[in-house]
């Protein structure tokens, strides 16, 4: 097995999902102190401290061993009540909700500049890769054979993100002449030129050119598009990331009501994000990988919006059943009720990354993030 995919593959997540969280953790500081909040500390990782790399003024900049995430410590953050005008817990309930919900608004934010990125400026061009030829069709008239790839209809290249797909265009030429660019098993490019099937049969499933067993094939061409088309993709993506991760978390904890002891189907702890993450790289190059990262970033805000304790949405609920009920809501049972929420998380990453294990000695796969 060659060592450097797994050092590459640990590296890249750490460094994913590590610019998430700080990220995520820059929204808190950026709006806390828009509010007047004081920032005690600002740290890249988690403890215990590595180095401290600011301590000039009131915060302090801190590099932690720990190298996933980092986190913001503010004055009065703790529940107590505080006589600083500058804590935390002195500021009014829309403030404090403003101060918790913006490391979410980052995450969205962040997931939206890097699906709209990679289309305004690096958009992957893909081909069609085929493992057969339908006898009499208008392939073999042309002379393709199993292995080639197709990679545009009459000039036209096609993008993995943005419509229309090849089989849109050659479904738009039914019983037109094409010309097709080809790259062959052995390297070389050709133009053939080839009378695509009518609509009745295509209409009755045949298929316009006659092609079966067809993969996508991305050798690393890119191009780029308007604005306005990457902001719309941007925008539909990062909607549709969200809601996929909603309805994945209703049915992972809907299983695990039911039965505890099955396989999460469509769900991955950080071992399987992990695998993922190297896998994507080493197979489809950085742009993809990079999407893998717009997608993470959409999960960890719907994630941390949860209304469940320590998560970022818990906080919220929590500070808003105490402005309700007041001192009925004690400091020490927020307290606990934040301790028996990351006793509860962690031990379901446990869980899930237990089957991850599982699925990767038996060598299956593992579900994409």
């Amino acid at each position: 097995m060659n060592i450097i995919q797994p050092i590459v593959t640990v590296f890249l997540f750490f460094l994913i999902l590590g610019t998430l969280v700080v990220i995520h953790e820059l929204g808190h500081f950026v709006a806390a102190r828009v509010a007047g909040v004081r920032v005690l500390e600002f740290g890249i990782g988690f403890p215990p401290r590595a180095k401290v790399m600011r301590s000039k003024g009131e915060t302090l900049y801190t590099l932690n061993w720990l190298p996933i995430g980092g986190f913001v410590k503010l004055e009065g953050e703790d529940g107590d009540k505080a006589t600083d005008p500058r804590a935390f817990s002195s500021k009014s309930l829309p403030v404090r909700l403003g101060i918790l919900v913006s490391g979410v608004v980052m995450n969205i934010l962040l997931a939206f500049v890097i699906f709209t990125g990679i289309v305004w400026l690096a958009s992957p061009q893909v081909g069609a890769k085929f493992a057969e030829v339908q006898e009499g069709s208008p392939a073999a008239a042309a002379g393709l054979t199993p292995g080639d790839t197709i990679v545009a209809v009459n000039g036209q290249r096609f993008q993995f993100f943005i419509q229309p797909s090849m089989v849109e265009v050659l479904r738009a030429n039914a019983g037109q002449s094409v010309t097709l660019t080809v790259h062959g098993a052995d390297g070389a490019t050709r133009e053939v030129t080839t009378t695509l099937r009518d609509r009745s049969q295509i209409d009755a499933d045949h298929g316009a050119l006659g092609i079966v067993d067809i993969q996508t094939a991305y050798d690393g061409a890119t191009t780029s598009n308007d604005l306005g088309t990457a902001i719309k993709f941007g925008w539909d993506q990062t909607v549709a990331a969200m809601g996929i991760i909603v309805g994945g978390l209703a049915s992972l904890f809907g299983g695990l009501v039911t039965n505890p002891t099955a396989a999460p189907e469509g769900a991955a702890g950080p071992i399987g994000i992990a695998v993922t993450i190297g896998d994507y790289f080493f197979r489809t190059g950085p742009i993809f990988t990079l999407f893998i990262a717009g997608i993470l970033s959409a999960n960890l805000a719907v994630v941390n919006i949860l209304p469940f304790p320590p998560l970022d949405g818990g906080r919220m609920l929590m500070i808003t059943l105490k402005r309700i009920f007041g001192s009925r809501i004690s400091l020490r049972a927020e307290q606990m009720t934040y301790l028996v929420g990351f006793v509860f998380l962690f031990t379901f990453l446990i869980w899930v990354s237990g089957f991850d294990v599982v699925r990767l000695l038996n060598g299956g796969t593992l579900p994409p993030p």
